[in-house]
């Protein structure tokens, strides 16, 4: 089972569109996925419909440690895509966890209850920098930090980020457990100058994968159909499966495909795998 937490220290980059495009992705792929919204705005628990809901959700997992499946795991509409809501309504998880001993490395402990039941577990997490994102990246095996192609965006990731990992290494020297890789998404990448030179800078400032930290040459573009997929509670690979006629920007699909391929090559024979689905909308995409 691997772990990929989507992390960042700001808010409004992308993290749920990118936590539950590539959860349904790789559930189409054939991986049974589990998403967990540790987010206490709970966007990403509303993105699919459900077909069976939980009694309980994030809250019973982290605060009760329970992990029994029927308790805290939710089923939505796709197969082989299951959710553990939010359900913290009133923000009671960061100052329980700042309270107990095991509170940062919690969420690596009952995670490993459902390694036989999943391929993948996704976190997705608050922007900002609290206790219950350092727990989710100590959970994790790799993260996804998504970013916008801004100065103030480049700036907070190296900042808080980046600052985060680090102090984090420190803490993981007393424990079993380790500080994952990092991997660094550009999102709603739009085509003028200044967009493409933060990313050239931050390639460079990261340059094999110094730091813990890489640039994913993989990019989502600046578009509306993520946008439009989760209105309509699909994942964006089955909502735009081909390039609209006289737009640069590949399709949806080949963009999100691209992505999770140079995130987990493993992956790539999977999503390979899927191009016979494509068919019923002409979509095509490489993995490099």
């Amino acid at each position: 089972m691997r772990i990929i937490s989507v992390i960042s220290s700001k808010g409004g980059v992308g993290k749920t569109t990118v936590t539950a495009n590539m959860g349904g992705l790789l559930a189409d792929a054939g991986l049974r996925v589990l998403i967990a919204d540790l987010d206490i705005q709970p966007t990403l628990s509303s993105y699919f419909p459900l077909r069976f809901e939980a009694p309980g959700g994030i809250y019973e997992l982290i605060a009760l440690g329970d992990t029994a499946a029927d308790h805290v795991v939710s089923q939505t509409a796709y197969p082989h895509l299951d959710i553990i809501i939010s359900n913290d309504h009133g923000g009671q998880l960061p100052q329980l966890l700042l309270n107990a001993p095991d509170g940062r490395f919690r969420l690596a402990h009952l995670l490993g209850a459902f390694r036989d039941d999943y391929d993948v577990v996704l976190i997705d997490t608050q922007g900002a920098r609290s206790i219950t994102l350092e727990m989710a990246v100590l959970a994790s095996d790799q993260a996804l930090s998504p970013i916008t192609p801004e100065l103030l965006s480049a700036r907070e990731f190296v900042r808080g980020t980046v600052g985060l990992l680090r102090d984090l290494e420190t803490l993981s020297r007393f424990t079993h457990l380790s500080v994952p890789p990092v991997s660094v998404l550009i999102n709603r990448l739009d085509e003028t100058v200044d967009a493409r030179n933060i990313h050239h800078t931050l390639a460079e400032m990261f340059t094999a994968g110094d730091q813990g930290v890489r640039i994913l040459k993989s990019t989502i573009r600046a578009g509306v159909a993520f946008r439009q997929a989760a209105s309509a509670g699909v994942p964006v690979h089955q909502y735009e499966t081909r390039k609209p006629a006289g737009r640069r920007a590949p399709a949806a699909a080949d963009q999100i495909k691209a992505v999770t391929c140079e995130l987990n090559p493993d992956w790539e024979p999977l999503i390979e795998g899927m191009a016979p689905k494509a068919v019923m909308a002409g979509g095509s995409y490489e993995c490099h």
